[in-house]
């Protein structure tokens, strides 16, 4: 939708002005809401807001008889194209000039896909199938609302189950998934190892650093430690670990770039990828023809190569063996909140963490951190944010074995214990097992 505000063909009506996509992404087919582009990129609450506004004082003027402005209206010409397919044929060229024009560069390799039911089925017969590969095995390709196989969404394990036993059964190469909308995808490589949240970015920080070697790479507030020694020591690039919310990570790239500070990636652990070569659009195909690339070049060189050349860049990335989160759901109802906004509330508990926390000298607070209170220890770390939208502060703790994580969920117990309105079953829980 955002690509064709860009392209340039006049035959088919292009660039648009404007698109809209009536999307739910992966949430239930009744969560259906618009997605609007223009040229400059997807629009942000502020111009939604504006839409909306703009919107209700049209409809009110024209019940009071705008006759005129309706009878305009309907004057429109409506025109069909298949955009898709000039879209895709677009990602087509792209694998084929990274292996030097090379008509069918993924020929020989076995790529499976699951597209979840949503929208990313696509990719099969407009992208992979032109560039030779073999796609036998592909599941789920056929859009349907109701997503009566799995959640399409690259974060759930169950839908990463799905792609990983598709790659296992049918001994493919590679394994693509996108989530509903694709805007997010991930991979499994031919040993079934997952390339998604810290490997996937691991592997695109890879990518992009080899063309902008010392790039500034934005993430998310709940990427790994790990994840940052990867990029800054291994890598020699920079990591700038900013707030949840794709947007959020895109937004604070362009700012950084706008400031003289390089950044060519923005990417956020449940799969939103935007690069600054793409007009840092989070699309989920873009990002896996970057791996593509990747693949198609390699084997350039050496046919045999299959998905190793992928794994093999994400050698040496410190990886945690535990990894939750666990969600402490503020009861709104609740007298402790005596009538105020369960925000306030929430801000009330991540200052008093905070304080908390300086006072023990096993922890020590993030010196740079945008969001939440986020703090390392016992070998691992905890962030403790509010949720952007609900009653809700995510806990995150990544920590080398089990009684670390309990270390550091008992010291998150510990300070939030007299904040009565926050519920804290799911901690005592993990705190106990």
């Amino acid at each position: 939708m955002f690509n064709s505000t860009l392209t340039e063909d006049e035959r088919n009506h292009l660039p648009v002005d404007g698109a809209i996509m009536i999307t739910a992404s992966h949430l239930p087919y009744n969560r259906n809401g618009l997605k609007f582009f223009t040229s400059d990129g997807g629009l942000n609450k502020a111009d939604i807001k504006d839409i909306l506004e703009r919107a209700s004082k049209i409809y009110e003027e024209s019940a009071y008889g705008k006759q005129q402005e309706r009878e305009d209206a309907s004057r429109g010409v409506v025109n069909s194209v298949d955009y898709m397919s000039i879209y895709a044929s677009d990602l087509v060229q792209a694998v084929r000039k990274s292996a030097g024009d090379k008509e069918k560069p993924l020929e020989g390799l076995h790529i499976v896909v699951d597209a979840g039911n949503g929208a990313g089925g696509f990719f099969v017969d407009k992208v992979l199938k032109p560039l030779g590969a073999v796609t036998t095995g592909s599941q789920f390709l056929e859009p349907d609302g109701l997503f009566p196989n799995h959640i399409p969404n690259p974060e759930d394990k169950t839908a990463m189950k799905a792609i990983t036993q598709a790659v296992l059964d049918n001994k493919a190469d590679l394994g693509i998934i996108f989530d509903t909308d694709v805007d997010r995808s991930a991979a499994v490589d031919s040993s079934g190892r997952e390339l998604n949240r810290n490997r996937l970015i691991a592997l695109m920080a890879a990518i992009v650093l080899e063309e902008h070697p010392g790039t500034t790479v934005v993430t998310d507030s709940v990427t790994s430690d790990g994840l940052t020694v990867f990029i800054e020591n291994k890598l020699g690039g920079k990591h700038h670990r900013f707030k949840r919310g794709y947007k959020n990570v895109i937004d604070e790239a362009i700012r950084l770039n706008s400031i003289g500070e390089e950044s060519h990636l923005a990417m956020e652990t449940s799969g939103h990828g935007a690069l600054k070569e793409n007009h840092w659009l989070d699309d989920g195909a873009y990002l896996m023809v970057k791996l593509l690339n990747k693949l198609a070049a390699a084997r350039t060189l050496d046919s045999s190569i299959g998905s190793k050349v992928l794994t093999d860049l994400v050698e040496g990335l410190e990886e945690a063996a535990v990894t939750v989160e666990i969600r402490l759901k503020i009861d709104q109802n609740h007298a402790d909140l005596k009538g105020g906004s369960f925000r306030d509330y929430g801000e009330a508990v991540l200052r008093h963490l905070e304080n908390a926390i300086g006072k023990d000298p096993n922890l020590h607070k993030a010196p740079k951190n945008y969001e939440g209170v986020r703090v390392s220890g016992h070998g691992g770390w905890f962030l403790v944010r509010l949720s952007l939208h609900d009653p809700v502060l995510p806990l995150n703790i990544e920590a080398p074995n089990k009684d670390d994580a309990v270390k550091l969920g008992l010291a998150v117990l510990a300070a939030v214990s007299e904040f009565s309105a926050l519920d804290v079953t799911a901690l005592n829980k993990f705190v106990q097992q």
